[in-house]
């Protein structure tokens, strides 16, 4: 499976996104869509949409996405949520979804920074692909894609625009 990653985009889903999604087969998002369900609906028509609300969401998005999403996928354990803190430092309520599922990739949002790494402690792949949206202090704007493939992240890439 070919998977694009999006965070916090706050109403907005620029050209050079879609274009860099393209190719994938579906675009996970980690919360904070701003725009309402319309401009949810706008991402789900252009690919199939996994996504979480974030705490800037709706109500009218909270009723379409959950708080967080267990997926298994190709032989991974993925578990979803927007706010979700870092390694060392897990929100409570993350950590405790961590504890019940046990992922071997746990992805989030909230904070605007590109973060893929190992939790060690935690055996699992951590990923926050930043803020692909206008709103916030970040300087970059970033998305991610990679490959699912028999029990393997594979081919991760990293798109940027400047804010």
């Amino acid at each position: 499976m070919y998977i694009g990653l999006i965070s916090d985009t706050h109403g907005v889903f620029s050209d050079g996104f879609r274009k860099f999604l393209e190719p994938v087969d579906v675009i996970w998002h980690a919360g904070d869509f701003g725009g309402g369900i319309s401009f949810a609906e706008s991402i789900a028509a252009f690919k199939p949409l996994v996504a979480v609300h974030g705490n800037c969401d709706g109500q009218d998005i909270r009723r379409e996405y959950p708080a967080f999403q267990y997926l298994e996928v190709q032989g991974k354990k993925i578990l979803m949520t927007h706010i979700g803190g870092s390694p060392g430092h897990y929100d409570l309520r993350a950590a405790a979804l961590i504890d019940q599922y046990r992922p071997d990739i746990f992805i989030c949002g909230h904070s605007h920074i590109l973060k893929v790494m190992q939790d060690h402690g935690h055996n699992l792949l951590y990923i926050n692909p930043g803020a692909a949206g206008l709103q916030g202090w970040q300087v970059v704007r970033t998305a991610l894609r990679f490959r699912i493939e028999s029990g393997e992240v594979k081919d991760m890439e990293v798109f940027e625009l400047p804010r």
